[in-house]
């Protein structure tokens, strides 16, 4: 069943419960467990016209696509903007010469959903790797004709969240691997690019955080507030 969708301070946003999910590294082989608090995630990606409304950048209100081209320091940039339009508390602050982001874990505005959080809300309390018909749910390279789509055209997880897989790749808050891989950050999700098999809800994939690509974009998360968490499932 759907989860309620919630007029977010006029963004719409899914109210996801608590609950458990199994993180797995396939390079070391290890898994872990992750405890979820409640919190609220998009429906959607994060569109052009959206991006358009918010920073009053040239372009088309109208325009449905999902946003790419954006590099993980230009969706951290973003989501404090969203707060600020919101009134609300920036999640985000750079320090240091290397404008090193921290996340203010008390602030109640709009952020990337850490990789947990997304595994968790892509599954919607399935146990597959996906979630259902894949050419029913996601456009991937079979179905998208060499291109992205307007959101919300393929039929949504149980918990009513859109192009959780395919479509466009989606940026989380978290480090890949920093023993190995440094700074870079992890995305997950496939895109219409992508093969069947890179369009699951475990498949991680990696950049560096100032690298923008054509068939990455980013939906955005909040936590929740106290007084909404406490009437939570």
């Amino acid at each position: 069943m759907s989860k309620e969708i919630i007029n977010d301070v006029n963004y719409p946003m899914v109210a996801i419960p608590a609950g458990e999910i199994e993180l797995r590294d396939d390079r070391t082989k290890k898994r872990w467990a992750v405890a979820i608090q409640p919190f609220l995630l998009a429906p959607f990606p994060i569109t052009v016209g959206r991006y358009v409304a918010t920073t009053g950048d040239k372009g088309d209100q109208s325009d449905q696509k999902p946003l790419v081209n954006m590099s993980w320091q230009d969706a951290i940039s973003f989501c404090n903007l969203l707060s600020e339009k919101a009134g609300l508390q920036p999640c985000y602050s750079f320090r240091g010469e290397d404008d090193e982001v921290q996340w203010d874990w008390s602030a109640d505005g709009y952020r990337l959903p850490t990789e947990a959080e997304w595994q968790y809300a892509c599954k919607a309390g399935s146990t597959g790797y996906i979630y259902g018909d894949l050419d029913k749910i996601a456009w991937f390279n079979a179905n998208s004709g060499g291109m992205s789509h307007e959101v919300g055209r393929k039929e949504p997880n149980a918990w009513g969240l859109y192009d959780m897989l395919g479509n466009v790749w989606e940026w989380c808050w978290d480090i890949y691997d920093e023993q190995v891989y440094g700074s870079y950050r992890v995305f997950r999700g496939g895109s219409w690019a992508e093969e069947a098999r890179g369009c699951g809800s475990t498949c991680r994939r990696r950049s560096h955080p100032t690298l923008a690509i054509d068939d990455l974009g980013f939906r955005v998360a909040r936590s929740m507030p106290k007084k909404d968490e406490d009437n939570q499932p």
